[in-house]
């Protein structure tokens, strides 16, 4: 079964939510080029998030759709989340850009949470291939 095909098999709520992280990602990187301000801060957002990709993909090659995916979120998010922390104290970065920074750091905290979940249910054992 294929990555996609495991994900089309979740609750529509992860579907959503799934959805959503993908739009946040591409607002977030598309957005954040039009200031100079916040145009390293898309260039890492999306390196960030290729690496996902390719170590998600990985990793589901290894283990199948598990709850230990969530590991590559954490490793690779975690430090993006305090990365825009601490840039969001940057005066530089006007309004507009600031709050699609505040909705995708909310976006990603959200998911860190659901990850962090996932993985220590992992790792207490509860080792099923989530399908539905």
């Amino acid at each position: 079964m294929s990555f996609e095909d495991a994900l089309a098999l979740q609750p529509q709520w992860v579907q959503i939510w799934i959805m959503w992280m993908g739009i946040a990602i591409l607002t977030a990187i598309v957005v954040l080029l039009f200031s100079q301000a916040t145009r390293r801060d898309a260039l890492v957002i999306l390196a960030t998030n290729i690496g996902v990709y390719f170590a998600m993909m990985w990793l589901y090659e290894q283990v199948g759709y598990v709850r230990l995916l969530g590991i590559v979120h954490l490793i690779f998010w975690t430090p993006l989340v305090v990365y825009l922390w601490w840039r969001l104290k940057d005066a530089a970065i006007t309004a507009p850009f600031r709050q699609i920074m505040w909705i995708f750091l909310a976006t990603m905290v959200v998911s860190l949470m659901f990850d962090t979940a996932d993985v220590v249910r992992y790792l207490l054992g509860e080792r099923d291939v989530m399908t539905g």
